[in-house]
């Protein structure tokens, strides 16, 4: 991961203080245990995202270029690596859940202390510094964080058997779509897909190249809770005709019969929120789902997952406002594996070890959730997990191919 040569928002004097700030609104209404307790080795302690994003600011920024640096703890420079091996050693991430020290209060300390001497760094670096690409791609990191610090904590506390409530208002600004889906056809064609602009992206997102896209119909929303609910009652989960192999047997072996948080009691059913349990509603669009979920459904459906350059291309067009739900509801499943595109280079620093390492055995999700915070989103994102990922606000949009010309 690395930046393009925007510095617009590391040079906004408030927007450092902003991100930062929502980073700790997130987690005011938490508790010190809520923030130490680890529920799966794929979420991480509340605490250990605070730590981690103020890690990175120290160790790609503070440390390289403030004079007479000391660190904050010489013991963080492990506690909080979380995968950069050019770095060092890195503790565990399934057990993150066992550091009961350092506490709360003493990585709140942490944070003060950098974000000061970041700050005052910030405000005296020369002109031609590479430091404003570096808190860029460091608030970029920290969105990152932000959405799973949302994720993370709702899959713990939905291991509470009292179900705690973490927002009461959540998802109460977000009216769904009660029209029909409809099929929107794009004609095949030589596109250009990647980013190709002045602004920040991720290194995965360029270089902009071409491909060419057969024709194909993309549904106008998202599948609903409703139409999910539909293939459940129809025996989805028990039809292994529907499912990859891999997928079949992942559901096998996990006993799951629904997707994560639903439960049905005496044929009432009802999903785990970040406002506690609430009952089905069925116009909303359907989250947490596998890609293997995604992609049985699919075939129920008689249709499939679309491509991320399907994805993209129909994001651009000038069809674009006949699609619904886009961004800011679900990230949505392409068939896509998650590789490198054509030209891709890979930055030779320790912060190119972000993205390029994990280009296998993962697919891409495209769009964004009702988790990922505002600004945080571009036609050319490429988000990406592996197939059995379900803790994200993960969803479905349908695609169909369209008959090739002869």
């Amino acid at each position: 991961m690395h930046p393009s040569n925007q510095t617009e928002e590391a040079l906004n004097p408030d927007t450092f203080e902003l991100i930062r700030e929502r980073t700790l609104d997130l987690v005011a209404s938490l508790s010190a245990e809520d923030c130490c307790a680890q529920s799966m080795p794929d979420a991480s302690p509340i605490k250990w995202h605070l730590a981690h994003t103020t890690w990175f600011f120290e160790t790609f920024i503070l440390e390289p270029f403030k004079k007479d640096f000391k660190p904050f703890d010489p013991t963080f420079k492990a506690l909080f690596n979380s995968y950069y091996n050019a770095i060092g050693l890195q503790f565990p991430r399934s057990q993150r859940g066992l550091l009961t020290r350092p506490s709360l209060q003493d990585i709140l300390e942490y944070r003060k202390v950098i974000d000061h001497d970041l700050i005052a760094l910030r405000d005296q670096m020369p002109g031609e510094s590479p430091i404003p690409s570096l808190i860029t791609l460091g608030l970029h990191h920290e969105q990152q964080h932000q959405e799973l610090i949302l994720t993370d904590i709702k899959h713990l506390l939905s291991m509470n058997p009292q179900e705690p409530v973490y927002d009461p208002s959540w998802e109460a600004s977000n009216p769904s779509s009660a029209a029909a889906p409809k099929w929107i056809s794009m004609e095949e064609g030589l596109e250009t897909i990647g980013y190709d602009d002045d602004g920040f992206s991720f290194d995965n997102e360029r270089p902009c190249h071409r491909v060419f896209v057969e024709g194909f119909e993309m549904a106008s929303r998202l599948v609903s809770q409703g139409e999910y609910l539909a293939f459940i009652l129809d025996g989805g989960y028990q039809k292994p005709e529907y499912w990859l192999s891999e997928g079949w047997q992942w559901r096998q072996l996990s006993g799951i019969n629904q997707p994560l948080y639903w439960r049905e009691e005496k044929g009432v059913w009802s999903r785990f929120t970040l406002r506690g349990r609430q009952p089905l509603v069925l116009r909303e669009p359907i989250v947490h789902l596998s890609y293997y979920e995604a992609d049985a459904y699919a075939r129920w459906k008689g249709a499939r997952l679309p491509t991320e350059a399907e994805w993209e291309v129909a994001m651009k067009s000038a069809k674009t406002h006949e699609f619904e739900q886009m961004t800011a509801r679900a990230w949505q499943w392409t068939q896509s594996s998650y590789m490198p595109y054509p030209g891709f280079t890979l930055d030779p620093s320790a912060v190119g070890e972000y993205n390029a390492k994990f280009m296998v055995n993962q697919y891409v999700l495209r769009g964004s959730s009702l988790a990922t915070p505002k600004g945080h989103t571009r036609p050319t994102y490429r988000n990406f997990f592996p197939a059995h990922t379900c803790w994200q606000f993960t969803g479905i949009r349908l695609a169909r191919s369209l008959s090739p010309v002869k």
